[in-house]
């Protein structure tokens, strides 16, 4: 094979989250045809009556997918399953299309510019993807639904299916893959939808995401260190809808309150599709944490600096590292200030991974060649106790504490006179 034609084939690879990655080209092109038909059903409030009755054989559903082994795939996914029975139609919604082959995937990621968009597949595809091929539970709710509360469901999927529509500005805890599937669920029903013996008032986003990567350190390590203080606020009914088993849990107990005064639940029937293997989590060994490992540091560093101490010798050496790799993380968390992720703006991890280390770090290595100590010491000492004090308003990531700890030694020995 010819060295462009395996270039060409390897742009065609789309990585996806959370989503179907396979499309059969036949089905895709008779569920674009399909689905941009409905919009010219017709453009009346009320939906034609022939077409309404052609609402009986149609099942809508939504799916819940379990979580997956790689990291964008820990909190599950979501769906709306479309079963036509007369027709033999059977086709999956979901919201999750993004491509690792954009441009400045990553940066546009980080600062809450990605583009995600919606996307159609087979169910047998979607069955196949999630329970045979990442051995995933796939969990279905049959919605109650009236023949216009479907007929008005399709015809906004037609719509949000049409090009200028399908794209939109992705944001993780406020417009996912999830939010999306239950607006156009809800904002289609004939009355309000009510959740019996829920509060208003929920645990934060962090706690949410973290009953997903408990088994998974380093990731949720990541993702503490990057979400600030708003990721700890108390969460909406509707804000915590961003998890797929959220939206599910809540769907399970939902309760409609049509406009003609009935009561009925939403979700008329559940059932699961199991993985074919259960998947068993390893437990990271209690060394490879991240506690682990900042602790370990502390211990370190003090003896280190106990040796410094005691010899009499000038490791500065070691501060210049310290500094460098604090410089660069603190750099990293002063450009999230700039997101578009609201939870990542105000982040008081910023006074340990402070990035004026490395904007002072070479007239502090300077003196400390010379045997002087600079006054960004005392200043990094009390930007540290401020980020002590900070646990109160802020779960910081794991280890984080240790890690502030030594590099509060290497302030303490530069706040006293050496021995001479």
């Amino acid at each position: 094979m010819k060295k462009n034609e395996i270039n060409a084939r390897k742009l065609q690879n789309i990585s996806y989250f959370c989503i179907v990655k396979r499309f059969k080209t036949i089905f895709r092109a008779f569920a674009l045809c399909f689905l941009c038909s409905l919009t010219t059903l017709t453009r009346a409030q009320e939906i034609d009556s022939v077409y309404l009755s052609k609402m009986d054989s149609v099942n809508i559903s939504l799916l819940t997918c379990g979580p997956g082994k790689k990291i964008f795939t820990l909190y599950g996914h979501t769906a709306i399953r479309i079963n036509d029975r007369v027709n033999g139609e059977d086709w999956v919604a979901n919201w999750g299309i993004f491509s690792f082959n954009q441009p400045f995937f990553i940066p546009r990621f980080v600062f809450g510019l990605t583009d995600y968009h919606m996307g159609v597949s087979s169910t047998e595809d979607f069955h196949e993807l999630y329970v045979e091929d990442e051995n995933r539970w796939i969990a279905e709710q049959h919605l109650n639904l009236t023949q216009n509360e479907k007929a008005k469901i399709l015809r906004a999927l037609a719509i949000n299916y049409q090009p200028e529509n399908r794209t939109y500005r992705y944001n993780y805890f406020y417009d996912d893959c999830t939010t999306r599937a239950r607006d156009i669920i809800l904002s289609n029903i004939d009355g309000t939808v009510s959740y019996p013996g829920t509060t208003e008032e929920n645990p934060s986003c962090r706690e949410y995401i973290r009953q997903w990567n408990c088994n998974h350190r380093w990731a949720r390590f990541g993702n503490d260190l990057l979400l600030g203080v708003k990721a700890d606020q108390k969460t909406s009914l509707a804000v915590r809808q961003f998890l797929p088993d959220n939206l599910r849990n809540d769907f399970s107990i939902a309760v409609v309150h049509a406009t003609d005064g009935t009561t009925h639940k939403l979700v008329a029937e559940e059932k699961f599709s199991e993985p074919l293997v259960k998947n068993v989590e390893d437990s990271p060994s209690p060394f490879s944490t991240p506690t682990a490992c900042f602790l370990i540091l502390a211990f370190a560093i003090l003896l280190i600096t106990i040796i410094e101490y005691i010899k009499r010798r000038n490791f500065w050496q070691l501060d210049a590292l310290l500094l460098l790799i604090d410089g660069l993380a603190g750099l990293m968390l002063f450009v999230m200030v700039f997101s578009q992720h609201p939870t990542v703006s105000l982040n008081l991890q910023i006074l340990l991974l402070n990035p004026l280390s490395l904007v002072l770090l070479y007239p502090v290595v300077r003196r400390a060649r010379k045997g002087r100590n600079h006054w960004y010491w005392r200043v990094f000492a009390g930007c540290i106790v401020l980020f002590f004090i900070g646990n109160l308003l802020q779960n910081y990531a794991e280890g984080m504490n240790f890690l502030a700890l030594c590099l509060l030694i290497r302030c303490v020995i530069h706040l006293f006179p050496k021995r001479q």
